[in-house]
């Protein structure tokens, strides 16, 4: 894949009004389906139909791009499952055929019964877990199609074929309203904080923090992946970026983990999105890991994360820490700093009583010696 340009230029006028109407709409549309209730639902739907346009969009790149050096490009989707076969058959004049598009029953039946079970199979397909194949699988494997309508899927599927990908200015307005999207699910209650940092904040950190082409950075609590993403952005803008060093961000730089099911989901695309085609984000809950057992080769040189807190994990994840604590926040600050390198530095979110609670383990995380600096506030 071509590399990035180091500078994005921002969407122009005239395409950020497509993209804000086109992601109301479906919204709407979302809120009139029996089968979806809240925010988190219309966020969970739209997404992985937006994933399988973009990812459609990138393939017939990846083809283009192929062409030009006289090679073949193999698509990972077969072509009875890529968007513009199933979902947006085009005819002549470029407009929605639905002489030969799915709708109604015929459009259900062909997501419940053959897309996704096709999506899922990935999983098992794909040669080694650190690819988009293997990804594409997880993501299908964690979510279902809520939608119950046929004819309501049509309409959102003929709102998302409007939103084109090919150029930079467009892809950067898409990842823009994609974190809204996750920021209004984190508004939307049912623990739904969890999905979302204020973007604002996690700048600030990135920023004090400064990593670079090079560093590993990781987050063990990775909610929606706003704190990879930004640091994405804000190491792929640096100066000297080159073809190599791209690969380098796409590839080897950003790792994390995430517990639950729906913000993995969401991570995962949160990253593709952005330019990231294959995270190294592994769904498990980071705590049932004993850090007595963490190696060298485990560790990374810059920890960036806004963990949870004011959770609780049972007695056998509590023994997996040398400081003994219910509290979901202290037992991530001991595994934070256990997995960082020295030399190295992070940035976590903290909740402001952490250092100054008088409860045993207040105290004695307090205490703890840091082997390298870290910024906490």
């Amino acid at each position: 894949m071509a590399a990035k340009k180091a500078t994005v230029k921002k969407a122009s006028k005239s395409e950020a009004p497509v993209f804000q109407q086109v992601f109301k709409t479906v919204d709407d549309l979302l809120r009139k389906d029996a089968g979806c209730t809240s925010e988190l639902d219309y966020t969970e739907q739209s997404s992985w139909l937006l994933f399988l346009k973009y990812l459609d969009a990138l393939e017939q790149d990846r083809e283009q791009e192929a062409k030009l050096i006289n090679k073949k490009y193999e698509y990972i989707l077969n072509k009875e499952y890529r968007w513009s076969v199933w979902a947006a058959p085009h005819n002549a004049q470029g407009a929605i055929d639905y002489n030969t598009a799915l709708t109604g029953e015929d459009l259900i039946d062909f997501i419940n019964l053959k897309l996704f079970p096709y999506l899922k199979g990935f999983k098992q397909r794909a040669a080694t877990v650190n690819t988009i194949e293997y990804k594409i699988g997880e993501i299908f494997d964690e979510v279902r199609n809520r939608m119950t309508s046929g004819y309501g899927i049509r309409n959102i599927i003929d709102q998302l074929d409007r939103l084109q990908f090919g150029s930079q200015n467009q892809k950067h307005e898409l990842s823009d309203l994609y974190e809204v999207k996750i920021k209004n699910m984190g508004n939307a209650g049912r623990n739904g904080g969890e999905y979302y940092t204020p973007r604002p904040l996690i700048r600030a950190i990135i920023n004090v923090v400064d990593p670079k082409v090079g560093d590993t950075v990781y987050d063990g609590a990775v909610g929606s992946a706003g704190f990879l993403c930004e640091a994405f952005e804000y190491m792929s803008k640096q100066d000297g970026m080159t073809t190599s060093k791209m690969k380098t961000l796409q590839e080897k730089t950003f790792y994390g983990k995430e517990k639950k099911s729906l913000a993995y989901v969401i991570a995962v695309m949160n990253m593709i999105l952005h330019g990231i085609d294959a995270p190294n984000i592994i769904h498990g809950n980071t705590l049932s890991e004993n850090i007595a057992l963490i190696q060298e080769k485990d560790r990374y040189s810059v920890v960036l994360a806004n963990p949870p807190f004011g959770g609780s994990e049972h007695g056998e994840v509590q023994q997996n820490f040398p400081i003994k604590s219910a509290e979901t926040a202290y037992l991530f600050l001991q595994h934070f700093i256990k997995i960082l390198k020295a030399p190295g530095r992070g940035g976590v979110v903290i909740k402001n009583t952490a250092l100054s609670n008088t409860d045993n383990a207040s105290v004695a995380e307090a205490g703890a010696k840091f082997q390298t600096p870290v910024l906490m506030g």
